[in-house]
């Protein structure tokens, strides 16, 4: 599994640099590429990670998986946002025209699509042991709570993930990466549980596709508007 996160992350790393070495005069094109290499690589990995949850020891080794690899992200993807819920606040503040904008989420729920696709082909190779049985789980029900409970959670952890994206980006981005992914594990290890402490509604979509298909409108309340609206009360209060 380590080794087939690695190879995602450097598979993409190639691709990012040759899209920005040839595609300086398409910028539009670059930029939806650009997104769409970086939410695959966050959703792949989150996919494989989902898969070591009950790995021994508990919850110590899913905990250092997230926040490693959330550094790895972090330290790879610079430039790229990987959530629609961060392409709304340059949108908000006018550094980001609207179409602009809508082709980056566009590039993120497809690049989101992808990434399941893609893990899908690789569970069924099953060249890892916890690759079996993971194509048969179907709707994994991440909520186990109940809907308002679950709308609630979410809303709480977006707002206070992009309140701390506000109050670092003075940070040097060698330490930054750090605190926001330290923040994020603290967020899985409180929530987890509860709702898979997703607050990202791409990545929401990768990783239990399912249940929006079973279940659309509970699930888009919990895992799309809840963080979406989140995001635009900071973006109110600031």
């Amino acid at each position: 599994s380590l080794l087939l996160m690695a190879g995602v992350v450097a598979a993409v790393g190639l691709c990012r640099r040759l899209a920005r070495r040839h595609l300086r005069s398409r910028p539009r094109l670059c930029a939806f590429l650009l997104e769409t290499l970086s939410t695959f690589q966050v959703c792949a990995c989150t996919n494989e990670l989902s898969l070591l949850g009950n790995v021994e020891p508990k919850p110590h080794t899913a905990l250092t998986l997230t926040y490693g690899f959330t550094v790895l992200h972090g330290l790879t993807l610079s430039g790229s946002t990987c959530n629609p819920c961060g392409t709304l606040q340059p949108m908000w503040g006018g550094g980001t025209s609207v179409k602009m904008g809508g082709l980056k989420i566009g590039a993120q729920f497809a690049a989101a699509v992808l990434a399941r696709v893609f893990m899908h082909f690789i569970w069924r190779l099953e060249i890892a042991e916890s690759h079996s049985g993971a194509l048969s789980q179907g709707c994994s029900n991440p909520m186990q709570t109940t809907e308002v409970q679950a709308f609630c959670i979410e809303l709480l952890f977006s707002v206070v993930f992009q309140l701390t994206i506000l109050q670092v980006e003075t940070v040097k981005p060698n330490y930054r990466v750090h605190l926001i992914a330290l923040l994020i594990t603290m967020l899985v290890y409180a929530g987890g549980n509860l709702t898979g402490a997703i607050f990202n509604p791409a990545l929401a979509f990768s990783l239990h596709p399912t249940c929006f298909y079973d279940n659309f409108l509970i699930y888009s309340l919990v895992y799309w508007i809840a963080p979406s609206l989140g995001k635009f009360l900071i973006l109110y209060v600031f």
